[in-house]
């Protein structure tokens, strides 16, 4: 029985790390920043290895970074460059997004799961993106590029949202 409950603690941890994930996928910063003021806010709990991400200078980092990103992928050539470099750092914000929020879990545990689903799926859901991406250019010339982006921002936003509000 006791197993059953602890499953049932982890499980919403788990869809919220697995959503910040995906998240992460479509912008790096922005799950970042959003487990950042969720925990700031005392809306949820962090792994105390990542404490770090509700601190206000890591808040200043990543609200930058997010406004950064939000307009450099609004540039039709730019925003390939974009996805090239962050075809690297995406994976990895999706492993931190998601062992941030896996408190429950051993250390152990939650660096297994953050590293293998968290980073999977966060590389997945961008290369996804990239691919759609290289489409919009090829066939609108790129045009559609700033309008495709916005869906994208307007994804992530309600994904990180979600996933914080209401993770299951």
């Amino acid at each position: 029985m006791e197993t059953a409950s602890q499953i049932l603690v982890v499980l919403p941890q788990l869809a919220m790390g697995l959503s910040l994930a995906a998240c992460a996928g479509l912008r790096a910063f922005l799950p970042l920043l959003a487990v950042g003021l969720a925990a700031r806010l005392d809306w949820i709990p962090l792994t105390s290895h990542f404490e770090w991400l509700e601190s206000v200078p890591s808040l200043i980092v990543f609200g930058v970074a997010v406004v950064a990103e939000l307009l450099a992928d609004k540039v039709p050539w730019f925003d390939h460059v974009l996805d090239l470099v962050q075809s690297f750092v995406k994976p990895i914000a999706g492993v931190v997004a998601a062992a941030a929020v896996l408190h429950e879990l051993t250390p152990l545990q939650g660096a297994v799961l953050a590293l293998v689903l968290g980073g999977g799926v966060a590389g997945a859901v961008h290369f996804g993106k990239a691919n759609l991406r290289l489409l919009s250019t090829v066939s609108t010339g790129g045009l559609a590029n700033p309008v495709v982006s916005v869906v994208e921002e307007c994804g992530a936003w309600s994904l990180a949202l979600a996933a914080i509000v209401a993770p299951l």
